[in-house]
């Protein structure tokens, strides 16, 4: 895509939609756990020259039995599509421990969401968690940042 056919939004308006699809997917889950403090911030996007970033927000779940964690992701894959996004990927990631993994995107593609239950019990004692990470799609600003 070039840069000119992206949309010019503010980073500080693409951060706060993204901070309101976080809370929507966690309302999703459901669970009243732990959920890590971790920032929300803008990185550039690849494939562009200057002036082009996206939305990360990454964070996890924990603090919850991994059975209600599995729940959830059953919740997860029956409520998103009733939300407007489309399961692009549900299956298991590509690390040792096989993760079950959910990657979905909003309807008109103006966000992605990677899910992942990381399941830790026969680890030892780490605490299991839900991983999720909502990215933004790519934007470029309407005044340098």
């Amino acid at each position: 895509m070039d840069k000119d056919d992206l949309k010019a939004r503010g980073a500080e308006e693409v951060k706060e939609s993204t901070r309101k699809t976080s809370s929507d997917i966690l309302d999703l889950i459901s669970l009243k756990g732990k959920v890590t403090k971790s920032g929300l911030f803008t990185m550039p996007c690849s494939g562009y020259s200057g002036g082009v970033y996206r939305a990360h927000h990454p964070w996890s779940l924990y603090g919850v039995p991994v059975d209600d964690m599995k729940q959830a992701m059953d919740r997860l894959r029956k409520g998103l599509p009733k939300k407007g996004w489309k399961i692009v990927k549900d299956g298991f990631d590509g690390s040792p421990s096989k993760a079950p993994q959910i990657v979905a995107n909003s309807k008109g593609d103006e966000f992605s969401v990677d899910i992942r239950l990381h399941d830790e019990r026969k680890y030892g004692n780490d605490p299991s968690f839900i991983e999720v990470t909502v990215e933004s799609a790519c934007f470029k600003t309407k005044k340098p940042d």
